[in-house]
């Protein structure tokens, strides 16, 4: 649930400052009639879409499970988040290409830049607000892993999504700003097209990114290998416990692991000892990793081989 909330505030951060942001560009946009400003206010108009989309992905997951969904919602987060870097490249990406091509085929100069300088910097400390608290948030997530790896790891999306697309728009200001000093300082109005082409790369990039990272969660990913490590030492060190035969796990969603382990457990036990041991590691596993949302332990003694589940009720 902390995570949850964590991941809430830097959503909710994010909203807000690009709901400003892409208001302050469009107006300048329509004074100025610069490309790169345009490209910028669809981007940031996108990217509030896209944390509407993520409060919405993380509201669903939520619900419990029921006779529809026996393995919860879960998975909600993680559609959501694809849906997200899709609208990145359809929208961001292609709106600022078609955009840098038209005014690089028709350049037209753009008026009153400083009203573009000042929109930049006031974007640059809004959008700056809202990274550092998304960095920080990642921080505390990643440990002593890079920001890549962690994000690569990280089976929650919310968070690093907005990471990767505040920083995404930082990148685009910069690009902006270049194109525009350099369109009105060598009059060739042409670099401001080719800085909205400059954004869409940069819109590209993270829509890919945030793709292939959204897909393998909705595939199944498994625990991290620490949570795999502590199962199997929770299995192994049970007294009924021979060997531990294979272990499989799955989040379902950022907070909800579905794990299956075969074990071998002592010959000679009867039906109602292999009962109280399948329940005993099963309730010790719950208990100490609460991010274990169901557990299915198949025992053996023997010849004798049967099948229990269990889930979580709350």
């Amino acid at each position: 649930m902390a995570s949850q909330n964590g991941s809430l505030i830097v959503i909710y951060a994010a909203l807000a400052g690009n709901f400003l942001i892409a208001i302050t560009k469009f107006v300048a946009a329509a004074f100025t009639g610069s490309s790169s400003m345009l490209s910028e206010g669809v981007h940031s108009l996108v990217d509030t879409g896209n944390e509407l989309l993520l409060l919405y992905g993380l509201h669903r997951s939520r619900q419990p499970a029921d006779a529809d969904h026996p393995l919860g919602y879960g998975g909600e987060v993680y559609f959501w988040a694809f849906i997200v870097a899709v609208l990145v490249f359809a929208l961001g990406a292609g709106i600022s290409f078609y955009e840098g091509f038209v005014h690089i085929r028709n350049p037209e100069p753009v008026s009153d830049v400083m009203t573009n300088y000042i929109v930049l910097g006031l974007s640059m400390i809004f959008e700056g607000v809202s990274w550092y608290i998304a960095l920080r948030s990642v921080g505390k997530e990643k440990g002593n892993r890079s920001y890549l790896a962690a994000a690569r790891r990280s089976k929650d999306p919310t968070s690093f999504t907005v990471l990767l697309e505040d920083s995404a728009a930082l990148c685009g200001l910069i690009i902006a700003f270049i194109a525009i000093s350099a369109a009105d300082y060598f009059d060739m109005p042409v670099l401001d097209g080719v800085g909205s082409i400059g954004i869409g790369i940069v819109l590209t990039a993270t829509a890919l990114f945030l793709a292939r990272e959204s897909k393998a969660l909705l595939l199944g990913e498994p625990a991290l290998p620490q949570v795999e490590a502590r199962i199997r030492e929770i299995v192994a060190n049970d007294p009924d416990v021979v060997e531990i035969h294979k272990l499989m796990t799955v989040h379902l969603g950022p907070t909800d692991v579905m794990v299956t382990v075969d074990v071998e457990l002592k010959d000679r036990l009867d039906t109602n000892q292999i009962e109280e041991g399948v329940l005993r590691i099963e309730k010790t596993i719950r208990s100490q990793l609460p991010q274990i949302w169901a557990v299915y332990i198949r025992p053996s003694a023997g010849p004798v081989r049967s099948l229990r589940k269990t889930a979580s009720s709350g």
